[in-house]
């Protein structure tokens, strides 16, 4: 399977709210970077927060999905509940690095929109 078509069955598993489904196409020590708010480090970590953030699956619209060498980035929107329960939309791009087969690095860019 491409990189790609990883990140797609991946992205299928969030929105269905298959958070094990989701981590089981990661590395252990996979690494995600929230531009110019956390990183997270480890499957645990991401485990929390997902388990923390995602009250409820969020919506995903990727627009592009560009793949090249070991990387894969996807631009889009994505819709999700804040604490106050109320829908939030956001404009993402996500650059993913991937590692044997798995993805290993995401580095996230996320605007409020």
């Amino acid at each position: 399977m491409n990189h790609k078509a990883i990140l797609e069955k991946a992205n299928a598993a969030i929105t269905e709210g298959d958070y094990e489904g989701f981590l089981s196409f990661c590395t252990e020590d996979t690494t995600w970077t929230f531009v110019g708010d956390r990183i997270l480090r480890g499957k645990q970590a991401v485990r929390e927060y997902m388990a923390a953030t995602y009250l409820e699956p969020p919506k995903f619209m990727v627009e592009n999905l560009i793949a090249e060498g070991e990387f894969v980035t996807a631009i889009g929107k994505i819709n999700m509940k804040n604490e106050e329960g109320k829908m939030t939309a956001y404009s993402y791009c996500d650059v993913w690095r991937f590692r044997d087969g798995k993805m290993a690095e995401l580095e996230a860019f996320v605007i409020g929109i």
